[in-house]
């Protein structure tokens, strides 16, 4: 295990909502929910805290944001002043290290093994990261410290808003075994439930299990759990990224059903997650519909092609085969979406690039 390396995760408090906060001081310490209209098909982007007293979070459907709190403000997102505020944290970022990697506006990992500023301590480094960014932009981050990803992840998540704690080394394994497998970040809400069924409930449980038992219930992540039920996680720092996928989607305001505007639907998202690719200078080459019925079932079809796919005429062919065995025509429908994936640059090779500013992987 590498108990060398100085890593901190910051994570920016609420923070379309801190924007919208900070930018209109009448919204200051009220709820502020950030999202679609109360009476929409939108979900919840973010909420202030004051909102969050009520149980509204994050991609929860606005409808039942609004029946738990009717007296929040709603508001429409304003993407360019959250941009403007990522850019200016990124340049304090910049100040620190130049081995920061940003995981979306709002959140990055910074390695500072190496930094020379307050003595090289990594909890100096956070704290004066964290006054910095209050100075500068007005808001408030919260950071987390330790030795690796995964623990200074979970560690910036700890004594939220405007929180600071550190794990080190010495405490990681013992930190990780009283961790309920639900606070694990990367384990989401069904993975959790399949480990309550099986007996794991916390980190303990998960170490306990042999390496080969893991893999069996699942599969390639059973290697990753393994690990980090140690404290292990030696994944790097880096600001390069792969881009994974481009997808576009929409949420009609009335259901649809009859095929044809399905597709014309479709074709229209197609055309969009295209011009994205083409910005980017990639190709890609397989195509991902999704469908969301009106009942929330969902279910996607993809097509991988040996050529590139493009906005040639064969498109609505290969969209007419993707809907076949659905029950489009036949059930109304909620939500489209198009998601291109296996992505290259044009010259051929698989799409590396350096992390821009503005993060929209």
């Amino acid at each position: 295990m590498n108990s060398t390396r100085k890593i901190i995760h910051i994570d920016m408090d609420a923070f379309f909502a801190a924007v919208e906060q900070r930018d209109f001081p009448q919204y200051r310490n009220k709820p502020i929910i950030v999202g679609g209209a109360p009476h929409s098909r939108g979900v919840v982007a973010t909420c202030s805290y004051e909102a969050r007293k009520y149980g509204v979070h994050s991609a929860m459907p606005s409808a039942h944001a609004y029946r738990l709190c009717p007296q929040a403000i709603f508001v429409k997102p304003r993407f360019d002043a959250y941009q403007e505020a990522s850019l200016a944290i990124r340049k304090i970022f910049a100040d620190y290290t130049d081995l920061f990697e940003p995981l979306s506006l709002d959140e990055a990992y910074l390695d500072v093994s190496n930094a020379s500023l307050h003595q090289g301590s990594a909890t100096l480094i956070a704290k004066a990261i964290k006054a910095a960014i209050k100075r500068e932009t007005q808001l408030i981050a919260s950071a987390g410290v330790s030795y690796n990803k995964f623990l200074a992840k979970i560690a910036s998540d700890i004594n939220k808003p405007d929180g600071l704690y550190l794990i080190t080394p010495e405490q990681g394994e013992t930190f990780v075994e009283q961790l309920p497998v639900e606070k694990f970040h990367g384990i989401g809400k069904a993975t959790s439930i399949k480990m309550h069924s099986l007996g794991i409930k916390t980190g303990k449980d998960l170490k306990e299990l042999p390496l080969e038992m893991l893999q069996h219930y699942f599969g390639k992540a059973g290697l990753h759990y393994y690990s980090i039920s140690r404290g292990i996680d030696n994944r790097p720092v880096n600001n390069y990224r792969i881009r994974k996928s481009v997808g576009v989607e929409i949420t009609f305001q009335q259901d649809i059903k009859a095929r044809q505007e399905v597709i014309a639907q479709l074709q229209d998202l197609m055309e969009k997650a295209l011009s994205k690719v083409t910005e980017k200078q990639l190709v890609a080459h397989t195509l991902t519909v999704k469908i969301k019925y009106h009942d929330f079932v969902q279910i996607t079809r993809s097509r991988t092609l040996p050529q590139t796919i493009t906005a040639a005429a064969a498109i609505p062919a290969i969209l007419e085969d993707l809907l076949k065995n659905t029950d489009i025509g036949r059930r109304n429908v909620r939500l489209l979406g198009i998601t291109l994936s296996s992505l290259e640059s044009k010259s051929g090779q698989a799409h590396f690039r350096q992390m821009d500013l503005f993060s929209d992987c």
